[in-house]
């Protein structure tokens, strides 16, 4: 079987790679040494890989890449937060209008305090997330 580009992505032996498939030509392919399903038969691919010595070594993320991947995570759900929960009352005014100063303030601080999450002096390694108002 043909492939092209492969490489470790994990110390566990996974092989990121794409293959050259009989009906849909080149895809992307995960080979995993201990995957039993033989759609794709994983001990030929990787006798060939090994035959070939060209499967580049598994290099792992570095500490900004771990850091900016856990920032992502955390502002996609600040976000999903804000769309969800938050915007819906604060951006609608009627709802806004029945609500007395004192919640209208409690839920602006909220959604101020969620998007200062990222200010957060441990962001993102450790996130204080406010207390949404009832």
């Amino acid at each position: 079987m043909k492939y092209r580009n492969a490489k470790y992505i994990n110390d566990s032996g996974w092989i990121d790679c794409e293959i050259n498939h009989s009906e849909y030509g080149w895809i992307p392919y995960t080979l995993d040494p201990n995957d039993t399903d033989m759609t794709i038969n994983n001990n030929d691919l990787l006798a060939a890989m090994n035959a070939n010595g060209d499967v580049a070594a598994y290099v792992p993320p570095t500490a900004a890449e771990i850091d900016a991947k856990l920032a992502a995570t955390i502002r996609r759900e600040r976000n999903a937060i804000l769309e969800t929960e938050v915007d819906p009352i604060v951006s609608n005014p009627l709802r806004w209008a029945d609500m007395t100063e004192a919640k209208q303030t409690e839920w602006a601080n909220y959604r101020t305090a969620l998007l200062d999450i990222t200010t957060q002096e441990s962001f993102p390694t450790s996130v204080t997330w406010p207390t949404k108002p009832t």
